[in-house]
C-alpha cells in the first residue's frame, strides 16, 4: 500500500454569529451548545482526535474566546471539585496538551472557502481534515475515522457524502459521482454548490467533514465570490479535481443538523435516548408527552 502523508491537522471553522439561535447564542458561542451534556465543538473535538488527529486549528471570530476556554485548565472549579471528592473523569475530554490548540481570527465573513483559507499559515505543507461541528456525525467509528481508513488506501481529497431525498439538494453542495471505488468509496468527477433540484448531478451531498490536500489554500488564493456571495469551499475543490485525485466517503452512521433547531432537538433526542444513563427515563417522558 502507498505510504501518504499522515492527517495529523484540523480546521474547525466557528467564525459564525448563530443568528439563527438568538437569543441563545448572543453571548455564548453556537458552538457551546449542549447535546445533552457535551457542547457541539466537543463531539467534533472527539472525533478527531479518534481519527488520529493532533493539532486542532480553530478559527475564530470576535466573542468566541469561550471555544479555547473549554479546552482550558479551569483552575477554580477543578480545585473545588478535587476538594470535594468528585468524579474528575467527565472533564478528560476538555483537556489538551499544551500547544496542540491553535486559533486564528476570520475577521470578515467572507464564507466558509475565506475561512478555510484563514488557516494557511498552519496549515503548511500538510494534507489537512476539516470539520464543521454544526455536522453532528455519529457512528463507530466516527466519520473522521472512516475518512481516515480511506485516505490511507487511495490519498488525495476526500469528502463525507450522504444520500438525501432529490427534492433535498437545492440546500447543500452535491457531487457528481464517478466510478465506484467500494461499497462505500465514490470517484468524484465534479462538485456543486446548492444547484437547482433539476440540476444536480446527483443526490449525495456534502456533508461537513473534508481531508485536503495542502494546495486548496493556493486555490482560494484567487477564488471569486460564488453562491450566496461568499467564497465556497466546494468551488475551490471543484477546480481541483482532475488534477489530484478525489473521492467521496459514503458515511456509515447518523448525521444531525444541528445549524438548525430541529436538527438540533432531533440530535438532543436521539443522543439522549441512546444513554445508557437516561435513555429509558426520556423515552418514558418522550411517550407522555406523545400521549396528550
Amino acid at each position: 500500500m502507498t505510504q501518504h502523508k499522515p492527517i495529523k491537522k484540523a480546521v474547525f471553522p466557528v467564525a459564525g454569529l448563530g443568528t439563527r439561535f438568538l437569543p441563545a447564542t448572543k453571548a455564548i458561542p453556537k458552538e457551546l451548545l449542549p447535546i445533552v451534556d457535551r457542547p457541539l465543538i466537543q463531539y467534533a473535538v472527539d472525533e478527531a482526535r479518534e481519527a488520529g488527529i493532533e493539532q486542532i486549528i480553530f478559527v475564530t471570530g470576535r466573542g468566541k474566546t469561550a471555544i479555547v476556554e473549554h479546552f482550558d485548565v479551569a483552575y477554580e472549579l477543578e480545585s473545588t471539585m478535587e476538594e470535594r471528592g468528585k468524579d474528575m473523569s467527565v472533564l478528560d475530554p476538555t483537556r489538551a496538551t499544551p500547544g496542540d490548540i491553535i486559533t486564528v481570527r476570520q475577521q470578515v465573513p467572507l464564507g466558509l472557502g475565506h475561512a478555510i483559507w484563514c488557516a494557511r499559515a498552519i496549515v503548511g505543507d500538510d494534507p489537512f481534515a476539516i470539520l464543521l461541528p454544526d455536522e453532528l456525525m455519529v457512528g463507530e467509528p466516527g466519520c473522521m475515522k472512516q475518512m481516515v481508513e480511506a485516505y490511507n488506501e487511495v490519498g488525495g481529497n476526500l469528502i463525507s457524502v450522504l444520500e438525501v431525498p432529490q427534492d433535498e439538494v437545492s440546500s447543500y453542495g452535491v457531487i457528481a459521482p464517478g466510478a465506484q471505488v467500494s461499497d462505500a468509496l465514490t470517484e468524484v468527477t465534479g462538485l456543486v454548490e446548492k444547484p437547482p433540484v433539476a440540476e444536480a448531478p446527483s443526490n449525495k451531498i456534502i456533508s461537513g467533514r473534508y481531508i485536503l490536500q495542502p494546495e486548496v489554500m493556493r486555490t482560494l488564493e484567487n477564488q471569486g465570490k460564488g453562491a450566496g456571495g461568499e467564497i465556497q469551499l466546494t468551488d475551490a475543490m471543484a477546480r481541483m479535481i482532475g488534477n489530484q485525485p478525489f473521492h467521496a466517503v459514503t458515511f456509515a452512521g447518523n448525521r444531525y443538523d444541528c445549524g438548525s433547531k430541529t436538527g438540533f432537538v432531533e440530535a438532543t433526542l436521539a443522543l439522549a435516548l441512546d444513554r445508557n444513563d437516561m435513555g429509558r427515563e426520556v423515552r418514558a417522558i418522550a411517550e407522555r408527552l406523545l400521549a396528550k
